[in-house]
C-alpha cells in the first residue's frame, strides 16, 4: 500500500468554500487533497451560493494526509495566476486550479507550456480579472452624500458593477488612495465601507442605493472638457479602454458624444489650415516667436504646453537644432536648458564652442508628452508633425542664415532635410544645403544620458569627435 492514505475509487468529495473569492481556503483544502492522492475527477468544488453535488461528502468528511505524505509542489507562476483566476466568475475555476495543481506534481514545468489548454485557461481568467481590477481603479467615481457634517463629516459613495469577484481584492487600493476620506463602494456583489480607520464589508447593493450626482460634478465636467485633446482622439481605442457600460457611473461621460463631434470638426479645420505654403514667411525672429505661440496646425500644439522659440544671435554662424523642447524647456520657455542641454553645454565648452555665439532651436516648437500622474513623459514627434513644423525652422534659417547647422538627432535632421537619415551613416561629414550652408549630424545629448558602460563611452567619444569637427569646420568657414 502507498504511504499515502488509501482513497476508495467510488468516493467523491464536496469541497465548499466560504466565499467565492477565498483563494486561501481553496489552497488549504487543495493541499490536503493532493497529499491524500485524491484525483480531480473525485472532487466537486463549490463556493458560497453554489449548489454542489447531493451525493458528495461535505468538508467534514475530508480525508487527512498521512504523516509521511510528501509536500505539495507549486511554481511561483502557478500561485500568482491561480490567485487571480480564483476571482473569476467561471463556476469551474476551482476545479481548473486543482487539476493544474494535480498535474504539477508529476510535471513541475507544465506552466511553461503555452499550448497546454489548462495553462491557457488559467492565463485567460487571470488576465480577465486583472482587466476588471484596472477598470475598477479607473472608473469608480465617488459622489458626496448629504450628512450632518459637524457630527459625521463628509461621506462619499460610489457605485460599480464588477464582472468578477474583485471587490475585496481591491479594497487595499482604495484604502491607500483615499485614506483620509470616508467612503463606501457599492456593488451587486457586496460593499465596502471605510470610516478613515476601519474597513468593513457589507451586503450586495442596488444601483438605487447610490447617489446620482453631487455639486462637485459640474467642476469635474469642466475640468474634463478642458483637458480633452481633440488631436489625440482615437474613438476606437477610447471605447476599448473605457467601454460604454461604465459611462453611466461617470459624470464626465455625458460630455463625450459632444466632445467627439467637436474633435472631428476640429480635425477637419486643422487639415484645412495645414497649407502653410500659402502664407508669407515671418520676416523677423520676433514674428516667428509670435506665430509659433499661436500655431495649432499639428496635434502637439493642442496640448497643455507653450511654444519654445530659438535663442541666440540673429546672425550666428552656427545653428544647433534639437528635436523638441523637453519638460524643463517648456517650463522655462528656452531651448536646451534641461539635463540634455546641460550636457550639450559641457561638451560644447570642451570642444571650444561658445554657446552664446550659436543660435539654438528645435525642429518641433512644442513639447509632446503624455501625462502620467503629475509627470509629463516625453513622446517623440511623428514624421508628419516634424514636417509641419519645418515651416518655422526654415523661417529661422532664412533669417539667421547660419553657415553651419548641427542637427542633434534624427528628428532634427529631418527638420532640415525633409527626410529621415541614419545618424551612423551621416555623422562626421558635411551635407551641402541649397542655401550654401552645411548640415552636420550627430546624436542628441539625451541619447547619451540613457546609456551606460561601454556603450556610453563609445557614443561619448563619437559625440566629442563630432563637436570637434564642427569647431574645426567653423574656423575654416570663418577664414
Amino acid at each position: 500500500m502507498s504511504a499515502l492514505r488509501h482513497i476508495e475509487l467510488d468516493t467523491c468529495y464536496l469541497v465548499h468554500l466560504p466565499e467565492p473569492d477565498d483563494f486561501d481556503a481553496w489552497r488549504e483544502r487543495a493541499r490536503v487533497l493532493i497529499q491524500c492522492d485524491v484525483p480531480p475527477d473525485r472532487i466537486v468544488w463549490t463556493a458560497a451560493g453554489g449548489a454542489g453535488d447531493l451525493f458528495a461528502r461535505g468538508d467534514s468528511r475530508l480525508p487527512a494526509p498521512a504523516p509521511n505524505a510528501p509536500p505539495v509542489r507549486a511554481s511561483r507562476r502557478f500561485v500568482e495566476l491561480a490567485r487571480q483566476a480564483a476571482l473569476h466568475t467561471d463556476p469551474e475555476r476551482f476545479a481548473l486550479l486543482y487539476r493544474l495543481l494535480w498535474r504539477l506534481q508529476a510535471d513541475p514545468r507544465i506552466m511553461e507550456d503555452k499550448a497546454d489548454l489548462d495553462v491557457r485557461r488559467i492565463e485567460e481568467r487571470s488576465k480577465a480579472v486583472r482587466r476588471d481590477s484596472h477598470k475598477m481603479h479607473a472608473f469608480v467615481r465617488f459622489r458626496r452624500v448629504e450628512s450632518d457634517e459637524e457630527e459625521n463629516g463628509e461621506h462619499y459613495v460610489a457605485w460599480f458593477e464588477p464582472e468578477h469577484h474583485i471587490l475585496r481584492a481591491n479594497a487595499g487600493f482604495f484604502v491607500r488612495r483615499f485614506a483620509y476620506m470616508k467612503w463606501s463602494i457599492l456593488t451587486p456583489r457586496g460593499s465596502l465601507h471605510w470610516d478613515g480607520e476601519t474597513l468593513e464589508e457589507g451586503p450586495p447593493a442596488q444601483r438605487g442605493d447610490a447617489p446620482t450626482g453631487d455639486p462637485m460634478e459640474d467642476l469635474w465636467r469642466t475640468y474634463y472638457a478642458s483637458i480633452f485633446n481633440p488631436a489625440r482622439l482615437k474613438v476606437g481605442a477610447m471605447l476599448k479602454e473605457m467601454p460604454r457600460k461604465y459611462w453611466k457611473n461617470m459624470p464626465e461621460a455625458a460630455l463625450i458624444p459632444e466632445l467627439i463631434a467637436g474633435a472631428q470638426k476640429r480635425e477637419l479645420q486643422m487639415v484645412a489650415e495645414g497649407a502653410l505654403e500659402t502664407e508669407d514667411r515671418p520676416g523677423t525672429l520676433k514674428a516667428v516667436d509670435k506665430a509659433i505661440h499661436q500655431c495649432r496646425r499639428c496635434p502637439i500644439g493642442c496640448l497643455d504646453n507653450r511654444a519654445v522659440m530659438g535663442e541666440g544671435p540673429k546672425d550666428a554662424a552656427l545653428m544647433i537644432v534639437g528635436e523638441q523642447p523637453g519638460d524643463q524647456e517648456d517650463l522655462a520657455g528656452r531651448p536646451f536648458v534641461g539635463p540634455a542641454g546641460q550636457l550639450l553645454d559641457r561638451y560644447l565648452e570642451k570642444a571650444g564652442v561658445d554657446r552664446k555665439d550659436a543660435y539654438l532651436t528645435n525642429a518641433v516648437k512644442h513639447f509632446k508628452f503624455v501625462q502620467r500622474g503629475k509627470r509629463r513623459l516625453h513622446q517623440s514627434p511623428t514624421a508628419k508633425e516634424i514636417d509641419i513644423c519645418r515651416w518655422w525652422l526654415e523661417s529661422e534659417r532664412e533669417i539667421v542664415q547660419p553657415k553651419l547647422i548641427l542637427a542633434t538627432g534624427a528628428s532634427a535632421a529631418r527638420g532640415i532635410l525633409g527626410k529621415t537619415v541614419s545618424i551612423s551613416k551621416t555623422r562626421g561629414e558635411p551635407i551641402p544645403l541649397e542655401d550654401n550652408s552645411e548640415l552636420w549630424v550627430t546624436a542628441h545629448p539625451s541619447y547619451l544620458l540613457r546609456l551606460d558602460g561601454e556603450a556610453k563611452e563609445k557614443q561619448t567619444r563619437l559625440f566629442e569627435a563630432d563637436l570637434a569637427a564642427v569647431k574645426e569646420r567653423l574656423a575654416e568657414l570663418a577664414g
